[in-house]
């Protein structure tokens, strides 16, 4: 039994040529304006809904046990938070440092030049990031908070509850060895 092959040498190939209509260059140039237009559009769009998501955490935040309040503030695509009032702003009489009466200040800072710096104003929350939404809540990493009682800086990560709370999360090297607070909105 014979297998029959089909002839493929060049011989046996036919080809049609098809012209192509011409192409205007300007109706290539108004495409690829319109196609860039359209990217920029869609990018715009998208990144001010992440920055409105992102702003829901500016505004003013009551500490646990009422102790201070604190401004959350955006600063360059950032979010930031200062001590806007302290439930006991001055220095308790028989204070040991010997500052009775006085507006608390940072000294416990490990930099000295800034112990005469007061809380109120002071900048304890710095450089947080908005990182979208985990679980239905929104989400902020990548920055420091400040703790002026001991004068250290820990790395933090801050989630937005559908009760509109915050949960802070200060630590150091991973979040496992940290502590927590949970901040509500000022009223």
């Amino acid at each position: 039994m014979m297998k029959k092959y089909l002839d493929v040498r060049p011989s046996s190939i036919k080809a049609k040529v098809v012209a192509l209509p011409a192409v205007n260059p300007v109706i290539i140039i108004i495409k690829a304006v319109l196609l860039s237009a359209l990217v920029a559009l869609v990018w715009v769009l998208s990144t001010s809904l992440v920055l409105a998501s992102g702003d829901k955490i500016m505004g003013s935040w009551v500490t646990p046990d009422d102790k201070a309040v604190v401004e959350i503030y955006q600063q360059d695509g950032k979010y930031f938070g200062k001590f806007m009032s302290l439930k006991e702003p001055l220095y308790p009489v028989g204070d040991k440092s010997g500052l009775d009466g006085q507006v608390k200040v940072d000294r416990n800072n490990p930099d000295a030049t800034k112990h005469t710096q007061p809380i109120i104003g002071l900048v304890m929350l710095n450089g947080m990031e908005y990182a979208g939404q985990k679980k239905g809540k929104h989400q902020w990493k990548g920055g420091t908070i400040y703790d002026p009682g001991n004068g250290k800086a820990y790395k933090c990560t801050i989630k937005l509850n559908a009760d509109g709370t915050l949960d802070l999360r200060g630590y150091i090297g991973i979040s496992l060895f940290g502590r927590s607070q949970t901040w509500r909105a000022q009223q």
